[in-house]
């Protein structure tokens, strides 16, 4: 565990300059944007009052099938997505040390994060022809396979290496926002803020278990456990996507889709 955290220390202190930078360009768009939201987005034709979170309606959405459903394959979804994310870095720096080039840990594990951008973009195009439930599905295949994966492929050749990082990195994410929209096409119209408000609420808290999950199985096992202990997450989402598609409910979904 000494060894992991010196590493992650290790990480950070290199890269200080590196994100000092960045943070500065982030806050600098985020206030760009703030001014681009004030003076140019005005309210649409179909905004409508918008109801306060409702802890009864809560209860109904949780025995809901297909909002649970729904649910199940958000909450899997997150069981992987915080802990990828959040130890990728730390994975990288150890094995890439070891094949003589940790100075290219930090890039590569900013390019696995950000290839999500593109998972995200497909994600989105392909459950607009296909269905958010097949496209779901299919994200969580590809990221059940790389959770698998991604442990063994440190005594392999590095470009097989970073190749299922960056395919790991696009397909962790990619499912995510077809989730909310799922329960925004599925709920009530009148109670969808509960209903994103509870399984964002779920989701978040679920991700707590596996951050500190991974760094102990790591310890004790090695990095192929500590991951592959993710990919349970996204197994349990590819079944709540399927038996979801089966529902009669499912042709709310992307205008009849699924």
């Amino acid at each position: 565990m000494n060894k992991l955290l010196e590493i992650a220390l290790g990480l950070v202190t290199g890269i200080g300059g590196f994100l000092e930078a960045g943070s500065l360009a982030t806050s600098a768009q985020a206030v760009l944007a703030a001014f681009l939201v004030l003076f140019l987005v005005r309210p649409g034709p179909f905004l409508g009052k918008a109801p306060p979170f409702d802890w009864r309606f809560a209860g109904r959405i949780l025995t809901d099938r297909p909002t649970r459903l729904a649910n199940f394959g958000y909450l899997g979804h997150m069981w992987e997505l915080y802990a990828m994310w959040g130890w990728v870095a730390v994975f990288l720096s150890d094995v890439l040390a070891r094949k003589g080039a940790a100075a290219a840990a930090p890039l590569w594990a900013f390019a696995a994060i950000a290839a999500g951008f593109a998972g995200s973009w497909w994600a989105g195009a392909y459950s607009d022809r296909v269905g958010r439930t097949t496209s779901a599905a299919l994200a969580m295949v590809v990221s059940c396979a790389c959770a698998l994966a991604i442990g063994f492929t440190a005594n392999g050749p590095t470009w097989v290496l970073l190749a299922v990082v960056l395919v790991w990195g696009a397909s962790v994410v990619a499912d995510s926002a077809q989730f909310s929209t799922m329960v925004t096409e599925l709920a009530d119209p009148a109670y969808v803020g509960t209903a994103l408000t509870l399984q964002l609420a779920l989701g978040f808290t679920l991700t707590v278990a596996t951050l500190w999950l991974v760094p102990l199985l790591h310890e004790h096992w090695g990095w192929t456990a500590a991951f592959a202990m993710l990919a349970p997450g996204p197994a349990i989402g590819i079944v709540a996507m399927l038996r979801l598609r089966a529902l009669p409910e499912a042709r709310n979904l992307a205008g009849g889709r699924g």
